[in-house]
């Protein structure tokens, strides 16, 4: 059998002590089906002193060192779990140039510079896998870049972020208003101290990002991302989005379009409403999935926990063992490929439905006025839905509530219609705005 191969673990959070203690609980076994023992030489921590469970009173702690440059100088495989982009950029530049192949699961740094690490990587020869970057254990990196290598990709459409998927799931099912869910996250472990990332979809555009960057063969940066969180998503639009069978979910959404005259992709992250019955509807607690429309394939969806430590490990150890066979037995893993070069396209060139909630004035002729402003901006309306509306204390005129549902609109044109719509008298307020995906 060939000489072991050197692993050295950058981090030791919650993903890196499991895969530290994966890989020396299952050596026999992993070293089976690489060919060769794994030898983890190392964790790069920040301090060496800092209590870790699982890892202090272990053999693991023994492991730790506070000198990863030297750790990665003697490394034949880095694996990369500290996040953020530095020090983990010049880690990972100087494992690769040192001729290391890296796995990582870090999504911010490969969202934001992933050519440089693609290139560095195609130059010496060397393997970056990154399957845990998105989705947890779910495998949808290796489908979208390898069993998906002879298709078109038309569209990816997902939920890539637990966190903001729990809360939705339990404003729904039980009438949470958006901060009490966000606590219960954050008590659960779901969610950071700082929900920011996570609330605001910064997290799920990163992943987005990446998505898109291989399904499109494409550099997409996290810049090109259009990204709104659910920070304004109240108690009563999930409500509504029962009431008229749909379930909001935070979306990541790459897609081929065409905008005058050229082809190109949009890539975005926003709530949407999803129907009831579409897969993605049914994706209930912190899980994550994702569906992909492929040419020759159809429809595929990929579905599964995406977080914690010990679902992340095994994408990690997956990425590990790919990598590390290629070592012994000879071979590279896919490269990048962004051939295609395709623009990206503008988020307000972005077509979908929406559903627009205004409260008006309870008098004949202004559902009239209503509809001549969407149709003035090109937006056709494919239903209507009146209800009373509660009148405002010292408010005498009596209000009605329009649920308007539209055929697929541009998002500039939806945007321009919001503001003619605020500014008829007839309008006192509009109440939500929101998409709606997947139909």
């Amino acid at each position: 059998m060939p000489a072991p191969l050197k692993v050295a673990i950058l981090g030791c959070g919650v993903v890196g002590t499991q895969v530290a203690r994966r890989l020396t609980e299952h050596a026999d076994e992993l070293a089976s089906r690489v060919g060769t023992p794994l030898e983890l030489v190392g964790i790069a921590v920040r301090d060496v002193a800092q209590p870790r469970e699982g890892v202090t009173g272990t053999p693991l702690a023994d492991l730790l060192t506070q000198d990863a440059e030297s750790l990665v100088a003697g490394a034949d495989v880095v694996v990369e779990l500290m996040g953020g982009i530095e020090p983990a950029r010049s880690l990972i530049l100087r494992a690769i140039e040192g001729g290391a192949s890296v796995v990582t699961a870090n999504k911010a740094l490969l969202a934001q510079d992933g050519p440089t690490l693609y290139a560095a990587a195609d130059a010496a020869g060397v393997d970056l896998y990154f399957e845990a970057a998105v989705a947890g254990a779910i495998p949808i990196v290796r489908p979208v870049r390898e069993s998906l290598a002879g298709d078109q990709v038309q569209r990816v459409l997902g939920i890539v972020n637990g966190t903001t998927n729990y809360v939705l799931d339990r404003m729904a099912t039980d009438g949470l208003e958006l901060e009490q869910a966000v606590k219960e996250a954050q008590t659960l472990g779901y969610a950071e101290a700082d929900p920011t990332a996570d609330v605001e979809g910064h997290d799920a555009a990163a992943k987005a990002a990446i998505l898109a960057s291989l399904a499109f063969h494409t550099r997409v940066a996290l810049d090109d991302v259009a990204c709104e969180g659910i920070s304004a998503v109240t108690a009563d639009d999930v409500a509504w989005a029962q009431r008229t069978g749909h379930t909001i979910k935070l979306l990541a959404i790459a897609e081929r379009n065409a905008h005058d005259g050229v082809t190109g992709i949009q890539v975005r992250v926003h709530p949407a409403l999803v129907p009831s019955d579409h897969p993605l509807a049914g994706v209930r607690g912190a899980f994550n999935a994702v569906f992909v429309e492929a040419e020759a394939a159809g429809e595929l969806m990929f579905y599964g926990r995406g977080a914690g430590g010990a679902p992340t490990s095994s994408a990690v150890l997956g990425d590990l063992v790919s990598v590390a066979r290629h070592r012994v037995l000879g071979g590279r893993g896919p490269v990048e490929s962004s051939y295609a070069a395709l623009p990206v396209l503008p988020a307000l060139a972005a077509r979908t439905r929406f559903q627009v909630r205004l409260a008006v004035e309870d008098r004949p002729g202004v559902l009239a006025q209503v509809a001549a402003a969407l149709a003035e901006h090109g937006v056709s309306i494919e239903a209507v839905r009146q209800v009373a509306y509660p009148v405002p204390a010292g408010d005498g005129d009596a209000l009605a509530l329009l649920l308007i549902t539209t055929h697929a609109a541009q998002e500039s044109a939806l945007a321009a219609t919001v503001t003619a719509l605020t500014d008829l008298d007839a309008v006192r307020e509009v109440v939500s705005v929101l998409r709606v995906e997947g139909a």
